[in-house]
Formats: structure tokens, C-alpha cells, sequence
């Protein structure tokens, strides 16, 4: 009963913002005025934010500005021994510089190192804290092109990057942050800048236990869906997420802005019930799993966990199964990976759950702006696999789904099931990777199937008995975090530009409708059907045998 009440007024919080957090962002991205502040910035870096872009244009933005934010945060990670708040730990390993650089770039936050022992303030907050804002205002700003293909007509025009990276942070993630990181202090959430307290343990023992800026950090860190923890044991550290209130807020945080972004796209489009379409489909997904993970957990096989009553093992007491089945449901249906719980105890039905909820393609309801756009592209492949059973030409909004719509479409949901089954094989192949698996068998493959789905869908979390400090692992999956964030966007933007261009057509008799019952239902049906067609396979490997052993 306690575990329904969490999930009633975490439902309820939502529906209370969706409507005006929705609005607000629709009238930031459609605004014509600019703020003081955000002309400095423009001047700054010498933008006119007046100008539009073609899809190409706005695509190098992208990437120039990824590569940048790439080259800094690797030169401020090996330059840490001469900033302050070092606190003598020195520069960071290459390895580890190259695979955390290109983690939170790409909204991954992939962590292969201890925060509390390899990381200084400094480079936690002017380095990991900056991304986690930026790579948010990113997957907000290609989301926002993509609309725009949708509502624009005849016109290779979809806004300007540098503008809607600008507004993204400066209108919506920072207020935003600062308030909840107001709460989260209030709640008991650590904020400090010492290194950490020595203290005396009721054994005699001295202990040096790590401080840090954790409410300013762990705010944004959720809010956008980004997941790297400021100490090692992540949201299930009692500084970062120390009683039920804090673990249902951080949740909230997790969804709050993917969820009213239905509200801004159908508000955008000018038919507020596409939005509610697409937020059917992104519900009914989320609560499927979370009844499946709930009920894994709450049923476990394991002779341990039937003694125990419920799979216990790797999950906090002050949680218990349904604040840790929430948290997981959430985490992975959105591409944050933080954890309040350790997704490797998990039973082999509870931890597939988690896994195929990134195998969606993290559209549940994914990440800030990619799960709007991720879930946009799955409607044009639902619309293309509907026409071709009744044998015309699809369409979408208004606009045709010709052969260059539906090539980026594809282009876009096979990116990531390319790179994480060829990371994945390749690992489990090579010699010597058991040594750093902690199980073999199926939950051994399960650890580095995850371990790829996460890295390749931008997720962050991992099953934790695998260890990817090798050179094999930090740059294999580094790669596979820059290929699975970079190449959808140049397709989504590529898409959008193709749509922009188009002129809308009327809907007749032949159009099939959107807004109804049977659109969110092929909705839907696709997006499990394309999962399943392409995971089953190595699903069957690992936790699905594990599940049935």
C-alpha cells in the first residue's frame, strides 16, 4: 500500500505540472524576446540570435559544440592538481579523462572511476555540473528542431542552435535546479565544500567520510536525466538521497520535464491531443515495466530472497522494493542511469526489466528532449508500417513520409542496436573479459549486455559487478556513447529539415487519425515489435534464461 501511495503522488505531482511547465516551455522556445543575460552570451560567443539556420548548419553547431565541450572537460579532468578543491588527488587518469569527457558530453554520465576519490569539487562542479546542464539543453534543442520540421512550411529554417541552447539553460534547466536544490538542502541533502569529516565509529576505528556539493549537483543531475553520482554508492548514498521524500522527489525530477514536453509538442503543433497521444503510449510503457520490475522483485526464485520475503539484496532499507522498483522503472525509462539501488542483485526478471527499458530506445519517457524526439521518430516508422498495409503513402502531421523521412527514421532506431550488439559481441569475445565480470554464465553476459545498452542508449547506470577499467572497455564504450548520441541527432535533424521543407497536406478520408485510440495503440505495438525483433536474441542469453533457471 506504501509503494501505491508513492506511485499516486508521483502521477499526481505530474499531471499538476504538465500543463504549465508544458505551456512555459512551449512560449521559450517560440519567443521572440531576448534576455538581458542571454545577449551576453550571444555577444560572447559572437551569434546572431535573429538569424535562423538550415538543418546543416544547426547539425555542425551540434557538433562543433560537442567536440569542444569534449576537448575541455578532458584538459580540466588531467589539469585538476592545479586547480583548487583538488585536495591532492591529482590529475585524472587519460583513460578515465577520455571515457568521463565523452560520457557527460553525451548525457551518458558513464562513471568507470570513485567520485569521492578521483574527483575534486572543481572538477565537479565547472566540470561535470556545466555538462550536466548543457548536454540537457542539447537533447531540448534538436527536440525543438524536430517540432519545428512538423509546423513549419516550405522553408529550410529550424531556429537557431545557439539560441535554443541558450534558452534551454539559461529559462528552464537553471531556475528549475536552484529551486529544487533549495528543497533538497532543506530535506537533509549534503552541501559542502570540505573534503570530507574524520570521525571515531562505535568500534574504536577513525573513518574519513566524504563531503561534497551534493544538493546543487544531485538537482540537475536528475532534472537532466544525466544520472552521474557525486560519491560512489550514487542515490543510494544517504548525502545524496538520505529518506523516502528526497527518493520521491529526485524521481520526480527524473521525469518531470520529459513528461510535460508532450504538453509543448502538442501545444507547438497547434492539437494538444497528439501530445496526449504520444504521453499514452510513454505511460503505458512506463507502467508495464514497473509492474514487471515491482512484481520480479517482490517474487523473487532465489532461495536467499524467498527467505527474505523479497529480493532485498542490493537495495536500501529506507526504500525497500517499491521505492527501489520505482526509482530503477524511472531511471531507465528515461536515459539518467542513477541509482538508488544495485541494478546487478537484481532478480533476472527485475534486472531485464531495467534492460529493455533502455532497449526501447529510452522513450518511457526518455531523456530531456531525446525521448520527444526518439518517440517523434517511432511514430513516422508506425505511420510508414501503416501504409504499407493499406498500400498508400504515409503521412504524419500533415507532412509525407517519403523514402528521405523514413531512411533518417531508420537511420535513427538502428544506430543504437549497431553499436551496442557490436560492442557487446566483440567484448564477450575477447579473451580475458571474465576476469572482469563478476558472475559467468547468463548473468555474465547480462552484466556486459547492460553495460552496452547503457553506454549506447546515453543511460549511464550499469549492473555493478562488472568492471570497465580496462583500455578495452573505457575507450569501446566512450565510442559507443559519442556514436549512439551523435549520429540519431544528425538524423533527426536531417529529418526535420526534410519536413520544414515540405508543404503540409490536408487530411482526407484515406489520413489515418492520430489522436485516437488506434494510433497509440500501432504506436505502441512498434515500438515493443522493434525491440523485440532486435534484442530477443541476446535478451534470451542473459536475463531471460536467468529468469527461467
Amino acid at each position: 500500500m506504501a509503494g501505491l501511495l508513492q506511485v499516486g503522488v508521483l502521477l499526481a505531482a505530474l499531471a499538476a505540472v504538465h500543463k504549465p511547465l508544458g505551456d512555459y516551455m512551449a512560449r521559450v522556445f517560440t519567443s521572440t524576446r531576448h534576455l538581458a543575460v542571454e545577449r551576453v552570451v550571444y555577444r560572447a560567443v559572437r551569434v546572431d540570435p535573429d538569424r535562423e539556420q538550415h538543418w546543416k548548419t544547426y547539425a555542425a553547431g551540434v557538433l562543433g559544440f560537442s567536440f569542444v565541450s569534449i576537448v575541455l572537460l578532458y584538459l580540466i579532468q588531467r589539469l585538476q592538481s592545479v586547480l583548487p578543491f583538488d585536495f591532492g588527488r591529482g590529475p585524472v587518469e587519460p583513460g578515465i579523462a577520455f571515457n568521463t569527457a565523452i560520457s557527460f558530453v553525451a548525457n551518458t554520465n558513464w562513471q568507470s572511476y570513485v567520485p569521492e576519490t578521483v574527483m575534486g569539487h572543481t572538477v565537479q562542479m565547472l566540470g561535470l555540473t556545466v555538462q550536466n546542464f548543457l548536454s540537457a539543453a542539447v537533447g531540448l534543442s534538436v527536440a525543438m528542431a524536430l517540432v519545428r520540421g512538423f509546423v513549419r512550411s516550405r522553408t529550410d529554417r529550424l531556429g537557431n542552435f545557439w539560441v535554443d541552447l541558450t534558452r534551454g539553460t539559461v529559462r528552464i534547466l537553471l531556475p528549475m535546479a536552484f529551486l529544487f536544490a533549495v528543497v533538497l538542502v532543506g530535506l537533509g541533502v549534503v552541501q559542502s565544500l570540505r573534503s570530507g569529516v574524520d570521525i571515531t565509529s562505535v568500534d574504536g576505528r577513525s573513518n574519513h567520510i566524504a563531503l561534497a556539493p551534493a544538493a546543487s549537483q544531485e538537482v540537475i543531475k536528475e532534472l537532466g536525466t544525466n544520472g552521474g553520482g557525486i560519491f560512489n554508492a550514487n542515490s543510494a548514498h544517504p548525502f545524496e538521497n538520505p529518506n523516502g521524500w528526497t527518493n520521491l522527489i529526485e524521481i520526480f525530477l527524473l521525469l518531470v520535464i520529459p513528461v510535460s514536453l508532450t504538453r509543448t509538442f502538442g501545444t507547438l503543433v497547434g492539437n494538444r491531443r497528439q501530445g496526449y497521444a504520444l504521453l499514452s503510449v510513454m505511460t503505458v510503457l512506463w507502467g508495464a515495466m514497473l509492474a514487471v520490475i515491482w512484481w520480479a522483485e517482490a517474487h523473487p526464485n532465489g532461495p536467499a530472497a524467498l527467505l527474505a520475503g523479497a529480493g532485498t539484496e542490493g537495495k536500501e532499507v529506507r526504500f525497500g522494493i517499491a521505492g527501489s522498483a520505482l526509482f530503477a522503472n524511472s531511471t531507465t525509462g528515461t536515459s539518467t542511469g542513477a541509482v538508488n539501488s544495485m541494478h546487478d542483485s537484481y532478480s533476472g526478471l527485475g534486472g531485464g526489466g531495467t534492460m529493455l527499458n533502455m532497449l526501447f530506445g529510452e522513450m518511457t519517457p526518455g531523456g530531456v528532449g531525446t525521448g520527444l524526439y526518439s518517440m517523434l521518430v517511432m511514430a513516422i516508422i508506425a505511420m510508414f508500417l501503416a501504409g504499407l498495409m493499406v498500400g498508400r503513402t504515409p503521412e504524419y502531421l500533415g507532412k509525407k513520409l517519403g523514402r528521405r523521412e523514413v531512411t533518417a527514421a531508420a537511420v535513427t532506431i538502428l544506430a543504437m542496436p549497431t553499436v551496442l550488439l557490436l560492442g557487446a559481441g566483440i567484448a564477450i569475445l575477447l579473451p580475458g573479459t571474465s576476469g572482469y565480470l563478476a558472475n559467468s554464465g547468463p548473468h555474465g553476459w547480462s552484466e556486459v549486455l547492460y553495460a552496452y545498452t547503457s553506454a549506447s542508449n546515453n543511460n549511464g547506470s550499469a549492473f555493478a559487478g562488472i568492471t570497465v577499467t580496462s583500455p578495452w572497455f573505457q575507450s569501446s564504450l566512450g565510442l559507443c556513447m559519442l556514436f549512439g548520441r551523435l549520429i540519431p541527432i544528425l538524423a533527426v535533424l536531417c529529418l526535420a529539415g526534410s519536413l520544414a521543407a515540405q508543404k503540409k497536406v490536408p487530411s482526407t478520408s484515406g489520413t489515418l487519425p492520430t489522436t485516437g485510440a488506434l494510433f497509440p495503440t500501432l504506436l505502441t505495438g512498434t515500438v515493443v515489435l522493434v525491440a523485440a525483433l532486435t534484442f530477443i536474441p541476446a535478451l534470451a542469453l542473459g536475463p531471460i534464461a536467468e529468469a527461467l533457471a
